[in-house]
């Protein structure tokens, strides 16, 4: 596994701390920069603190310039993949990487393939609550879309490619 300790910051539209964590940089593809997580890292909600501990090796990548992130979780984990629609992701420097959480998830079940469209109830409630522009909202929208087709379709790197990099996780 790499070296480079990143501080995973997840913030909700208005600022607010949402959820925190550190992965291991594990390297860059075309597809973006990949972290690692090995089973027992520690997750933290807001100023909650410790939340859980994974119970599973997990990778996240991070793409470029997209407004998504992707979580691939090895078994046990039910999901494969938990994708994030998110704002693209910010590198303050090498060891932090922020997003701004935009309430749509896009998941794949482990067991059977089949993808779902998470916390749509969510999104339309913080749409009134943090006064979304119009601009996010559709932007958010059509990523949710993209994802749901893309992990349906197994593109890359939704279908084996995110394998190599959790590989690399001990």
């Amino acid at each position: 596994m790499g070296e480079a300790e990143v501080r995973v910051v997840v913030r909700k539209f208005d600022g607010s701390l949402h959820r925190h964590h550190s992965m291991v940089w594990l390297g860059e593809d075309e597809f973006g920069v990949w972290l690692g997580a090995p089973i027992g890292t520690i997750y933290s909600k807001g100023g909650e603190g410790e939340v859980y501990a994974t119970k599973e090796r997990r990778v996240m990548l991070f793409p470029r310039n997209a407004w998504w992130t992707a979580l691939f979780q090895a078994a046990p984990a039910h999901l494969d993949v938990y994708c994030d629609v998110t704002t693209p992701s910010d590198w303050p420097h090498k060891g932090e990487v922020t997003t701004v959480d935009l309430d749509l998830d896009v998941c794949r079940i482990r067991q059977d393939g089949s993808v779902f469209m998470d916390d749509e109830d969510e999104f339309a409630s913080h749409q009134r609550q943090y006064g979304y522009p119009r601009d996010i909202i559709t932007r958010a929208e059509s990523t949710a879309e993209w994802l749901s087709t893309a992990l349906r379709d197994g593109a890359e790197p939704f279908g084996r490619r995110y394998r190599t990099w959790l590989d690399q996780v001990d």
